[in-house]
C-alpha cells in the first residue's frame, strides 16, 4: 500500500485513488508543522510531494526558504508514517544542490543496479516456479514504482530494490540563478531525478533582492525602480531539450492538474522540473497572507502566470508533448499586480517609469499566453 491512514478501510482506498485530488488527502502527510511563514506558498506542494511518495523520498534541499522551514532547529517538520517510513532529507548549498541531489541519484542506481544483478542470479539459481516469475517481473518493472521486492530475506539491502522517488527542493534564487549552471547540468543529464522549483519571485529568505525570475516591474532590493527587464523562461529553456518532463503550475488555481503534474514527472523515467507559483511575504498582497492560494488563481486568471505540462512520452508516440492547462485570461492583468505592494508602490515613488514598465509587462503576457496557445495547437509533435 501507499501508506494509507485509512489502512484499516482498504475499501476507501481502493474507491479513491492516491492518483486523485481526494485520494491523495487521505494519505498522512508526511511534512508537518513547518517553521514557514503563515499562508507560505512553498508548503503546500512540498506537503503534497509527501503525500503522494513520501514513503519511498529523497530530497536534496537547496539552501533558501525551503531549508529553514525544512530543517527550523530543533526539529524538522517531515515525519513517517505508521510503518515508519518517510522521506529522507539532505541539505546543500545555493549552488550545488542540483549536482548533490543527482549524485543522491547516481548513488541509488549503483545500489539498485547490483541488486538487480543478485536477483537475476536468484532467478537462475532456483528451480521455483512462483520465485522464478518473482524474479522475472522484478527485472522488468526496475524502474516502476510499484516493482516487487522477490527473495528480501537473501539481500542485505533489500529496501533497495524499491524504486526511490528523488526529488530535489530549492527556490528560485538556486534555480534561475546561483545553481542554474548545476540545475541545466542535472536536467541535461537524462538521469531520473524530479526538481521542484519553489518560485516566489525574489531571493525570499535573504531580504527579498531581485532574481532572474523576478519579473518586469516588480519592486525589490537591487530593483527599487522596479526591474527594467523581464522574468527568465525557465520552463522554455527546460522544454527546448526535448526529453524534459516540465510543468508549470499553480494550486490555488488548479489543484488537480498540480496533482496531475507530480504524477506524470515522478512516472516521467527521465529528468523533470515543476515550476510552482508561491506567493510570497515579501509580495505585500493586499489582505495579507491568509489569501495567499486565492492570490495563485488570481495570477492564473489575469494571465499573469501560465499553467502548462510537457511530457516527452507523448511526442514518442508522434503526439504534441505540449499541454496548456490555463484558459486565456479573463481578468484584468493591471488589477492583479495593483493588489501587490511589490508593484503599486512603484506607481508612488516612480508613476511615470511604472506606467511604462507595467504597460509592457502586459504586452509581454498577452505575447507570452499567444505564444503557449500556438504550440499546443500543433497537432503532432513535429
Amino acid at each position: 500500500d501507499y501508506g494509507l491512514t485509512v489502512d484499516e478501510k482498504p475499501e476507501v482506498a481502493e474507491k479513491f485513488k492516491f492518483t486523485t485530488v481526494k485520494g491523495s488527502q487521505f494519505k498522512q502527510p508526511l511534512l508537518e508543522f513547518s517553521g514557514a511563514c503563515a499562508g507560505c506558498g512553498e508548503t503546500p506542494y512540498a506537503k503534497l510531494v509527501t503525500q503522494l511518495f513520501g514513503d519511498r523520498m529523497f530530497i536534496a534541499n537547496a539552501t533558501g526558504c525551503s531549508s529553514i522551514w525544512g530543517a527550523s532547529a530543533p526539529a524538522t517538520p517531515y515525519t513517517t508514517n505508521k510503518k515508519g517510513f518517510g522521506p529522507a532529507w539532505m541539505n546543500s548549498l545555493f549552488e550545488d544542490n542540483a549536482e548533490f541531489g543527482l549524485g543522491m541519484a547516481l548513488g541509488q542506481n549503483a545500489i539498485r543496479k547490483r541488486l538487480a544483478g543478485y536477483v537475476a542470479e536468484i532467478k537462475d539459481a532456483t528451480d521455483n516456479a512462483d520465485l522464478k516469475a518473482a524474479c522475472e517481473g522484478y527485472l522488468d518493472t526496475i524502474t516502476d514504482s510499484t516493482a516487487s521486492r522477490p527473495a528480501k530475506k537473501t539481500l542485505v539491502d533489500k529496501d533497495e530494490l524499491a524504486k526511490k522517488s528523488m526529488w530535489i527542493f530549492g527556490g528560485d534564487g538556486w534555480a534561475y540563478d546561483i545553481g542554474f549552471g548545476g540545475l541545466d547540468h542535472v536536467i541535461a543529464s537524462g538521469e531520473n531525478v524530479n526538481i521542484l522549483v519553489f518560485d516566489t519571485e525574489v531571493y525570499s529568505n535573504t531580504g527579498g533582492q531581485s532574481s532572474k525570475a523576478t519579473p518586469i516591474g516588480s519592486v525589490a532590493q537591487f530593483a527599487a525602480a522596479g526591474k527594467g527587464v523581464k522574468k527568465k523562461d525557465l520552463a522554455a529553456i527546460a522544454m527546448s531539450y526535448g526529453y524534459v518532463y516540465t510543468a508549470q503550475v499553480a494550486m490555488g488555481a488548479d489543484n488537480n492538474q498540480v496533482l496531475k503534474a507530480m504524477v506524470e514527472a515522478e512516472s516521467y523515467n527521465g529528468p523533470s522540473i515543476i515550476i510552482a507559483y508561491a506567493p510570497c511575504i515579501n509580495h505585500g498582497i493586499k489582505g495579507g497572507m491568509g489569501i495567499a492560494q486565492l492570490e495563485e488563481k488570481k495570477a492564473v486568471d489575469a494571465g499573469y502566470w501560465n499553467l502548462f505540462r510537457y511530457d516527452p512520452r507523448l511526442a514518442a508516440e508522434g503526439k504534441n508533448p505540449f499541454q496548456l492547462d490555463s484558459k486565456a485570461p479573463t481578468a484584468s492583468y493591471r488589477d492583479f499586480i495593483m493588489g501587490e505592494v511589490r508593484y503599486n508602490a512603484l506607481t508612488r515613488k516612480f508613476p511615470e517609469r511604472a506606467e511604462q514598465l507595467f504597460t509592457e509587462a502586459e504586452k509581454f503576457a498577452e505575447q507570452k499566453y499567444a505564444h503557449l496557445e500556438r504550440i499546443a495547437s500543433f497537432e503532432d509533435a513535429t
